[in-house]
């Protein structure tokens, strides 16, 4: 009859698909708050925090921004409070 797979067979073969010396690692992009400290995130700073959005309002990921964790937590909290007080959308308008 067969053999049966199992999750190890599984593991091994994914590892083996993805890596490898072919594989070229490439380089993240500098966070721009950290690159420019006078740049200030603040929810009243609509035009930056728009770029930190996509067209359909949502929040944009790290590895999309190329920010680092402390200010992606930052820019994230301004877009919040700038929805609050409703200088952004929540959804986009169509």
């Amino acid at each position: 009859m067969g053999r049966k797979s199992n999750s190890s067979d599984r593991k091994a073969a994914k590892g083996r698909r993805r890596g490898g010396p072919d594989m070229r690692r490439t380089r993240t992009k500098p966070c721009a708050f950290c690159r420019d400290r006078s740049i200030e995130i603040d929810w009243k700073d609509t035009s930056l925090l728009r770029k930190y959005m996509s067209d359909r309002a949502k929040i944009r990921g790290r590895r999309v921004t190329g920010n680092c964790p402390r200010h992606q937590r930052e820019v994230a909290t301004a877009i919040k409070n700038a929805r609050e007080m409703a200088l952004l959308p929540y959804v986009s308008t169509r």
